[in-house]
């Protein structure tokens, strides 16, 4: 069993995808998106999922995506917002380098658009994000081994963080 060297959790916003595919290209590894895997999976954007199927046929693509991710992949992972919120994927992460991404939520705001074609973001997108992060908060803390917080940082002076933080070296070090 191939395991992630790092997996990247946050909020909406928080740098996931940008700062996991800067830190693959550092380590020298390949960089795998679970919210990726759910829409091949599905053969259609995760808004759409949401809209045909709900939030709870999403919910068991996630864990499953998630799963084969932990699973089988040897780089970086970076988990959609929502997926620590199922026990199941808790579990999984426990022996495993995670590192949740903190984002304060005027820098969300700004990453995300208010546009942004997110399912549990559509209504008030900001009273919405404080709901999300009020109910997520401890369960990111519960899985990171490390907290990197993203505030006033390139995604560059992220991935940095968050080598440091998780101690690795990158082929050129």
């Amino acid at each position: 069993m191939t395991q992630p060297v790092v997996v990247l959790v946050g909020p909406p916003g928080s740098g996931k995808s940008t700062v996991g595919r800067a830190l693959a290209e550092r380590l020298g590894v390949g960089f795998r998106d679970t919210d990726a895997d759910i829409e091949a999976l599905a053969g259609k954007p995760i808004p759409e999922i949401f809209i045909d199927e709900g939030e709870p046929h999403f919910r068991e693509l996630e864990v499953r995506a998630v799963r084969a991710a932990a699973e089988g992949h040897g780089g970086v992972l970076a988990l959609g917002g929502g997926a620590v919120m199922a026990e199941a994927t808790r579990e999984l992460l426990r022996e495993l380098p995670v590192v949740f991404l903190e984002v304060p939520l005027g820098d969300a705001v700004k990453r995300v658009g208010l546009d942004a074609p997110r399912p549990l973001l559509a209504v008030n997108p900001r009273a919405r994000w404080r709901e999300l992060m009020e109910a997520r908060r401890p369960l990111y803390l519960e899985v990171a081994t490390a907290v990197v917080d993203t505030a006033d940082r390139t995604p560059e002076q992220v991935a940095d963080a968050v080598l440091e933080a998780l101690e690795l070296k990158t082929p050129h070090d």
